[in-house]
This record gives C-alpha cells, sequence and structure tokens, in this order.
C-alpha cells in the first residue's frame, strides 16, 4: 500500500501525516508514507486542496485534516 499526503507542509498538512502514520501503527498495516509539497505534482493528481491524503492512486480526502476513524477506515476496506 502506498500512501501519499499532499500539502505545502502547513500545520494541517502535518497534522494528516501525523494522523495517517498513527492510524498505520494501531492497525497493523504495511504501507509507505511519503509526503508531495509540489504544488504542480498535487494539480497532477487532480487535487486543488490541501491537506489531502491519497491512498494507492486514489484521493481519499481533499481539503480537511482526516479523523483517525477515517483513516482507519481507508486502510481496512
Amino acid at each position: 500500500m502506498k500512501i501519499l499526503v499532499l500539502g505545502p507542509g502547513c500545520p494541517k498538512c502535518t497534522e494528516a501525516e501525523k494522523i495517517v502514520k498513527t492510524a498505520l501503527q494501531e492497525v497493523e498495516v504495511e504501507a509507505s508514507v511519503g509526503k508531495i509539497s509540489d504544488f504542480q505534482e498535487i494539480a497532477k493528481l487532480g487535487v486543488f486542496s490541501t491537506p489531502a491524503v491519497v491512498i494507492d492512486g486514489e484521493v481519499k480526502c481533499v481539503g480537511k485534516v482526516p479523523s483517525k476513524s477515517e483513516v482507519i477506515g481507508w486502510l481496512t476496506i
């Protein structure tokens, strides 16, 4: 599983990344977590508001920090 957190590095983007990593540890799912802060790269993924979370190429969340329970739901489907 490949997870990308999209955003320029603002506090909300940092919080989204932290929540994703915490959720991964809780459900013990193997995944790589990357961060994209280049707006051109973010736009190529069809995202125009950050923070955003992409899992295996599918945009799961845009423009808000997801809750840990949301992330766990995405990881365990």
